[in-house]
């Protein structure tokens, strides 16, 4: 979940980056631009994720004679489609010069991802930051990296603790382990258990409950079987 503040509001010319970003027009010419849609989508999605940035996806609807709808993926992401005839650029613009009134500007900044020129010295009139497309996937590759480097870091964290742990387990411990993940153990095939203590004397009881203890020196000692 994000913060209860996201670090950023980002505008993104939807159309405009889907052209600029190679795999994403192959796409588009290859399968669909419904394809590359979903992919972009994708893409922004774990991006905004990793940044804390609440992303606004924005797609032209001029021509589908059809209200426009904001359509919310997750609290990271929303897609928008514009209202009949209008254009993203138009969009975006209204949404920056209405975030110019918003408080959210003290604590929060406003971005805006195309690579129209044009659109890119009126957003910026209206206080906002921008970003080319191809500067936003410099930083989606950036941030994708730092994600996986500290997914590696867990990763030998978590494995470096289980050695640590079974450091700390004494030797005859660690080999009835090992015994145990052999599927062995101290007991005969008849049934019988051995067991040698510290001081070097052994322990043995018969399938039958019989004990024998056998001392250093060698001494042999039989108890018999309780009720006999």
């Amino acid at each position: 979940m994000p913060s209860s503040t996201p670090q950023a509001l980002l505008l993104v010319d939807g159309y405009n980056v889907i052209g600029a970003w190679q795999h994403l027009t192959r796409l588009r010419e290859q399968q669909g631009l419904e394809t590359a849609r979903r992919e972009l989508i994708e893409v922004l999605l774990s991006y905004s994720a990793a940044q804390d940035y609440e992303t606004q996806v924005v797609f032209d609807s001029q021509l589908r004679d059809s209200p426009g709808n904001r359509e919310i993926v997750t609290s990271y992401l929303s897609i928008c489609y514009t209202d009949y005839r209008q254009t993203a650029d138009t969009f975006i613009e209204k949404a920056c010069a209405a975030y110019r009134k918003d408080p959210r500007k003290y604590s929060q900044r406003l971005i805006v991802a195309t690579s129209d020129r044009a659109q890119q010295l009126t957003v910026m009139g209206y206080g906002a930051e921008w970003i080319s497309a191809q500067r936003l996937w410099v930083e989606v590759e950036l941030a994708t990296q730092r994600v996986r480097r500290k997914q590696q870091s867990l990763r030998k964290q978590k494995h470096a603790s289980r050695r640590f742990l079974a450091n700390t387990i004494d030797p005859s411990a660690q080999a009835q382990l090992a015994k145990l993940r052999l599927g062995k153990s101290d007991r005969s095939p008849g049934g019988a258990e051995h067991h040698r203590s510290p001081g070097g004397a052994e322990h043995h009881r018969s399938p039958g409950g019989a004990e024998h203890h056998r001392s250093p020196g060698g001494a042999e000692h039989h108890r018999p079987e309780m009720g006999s």
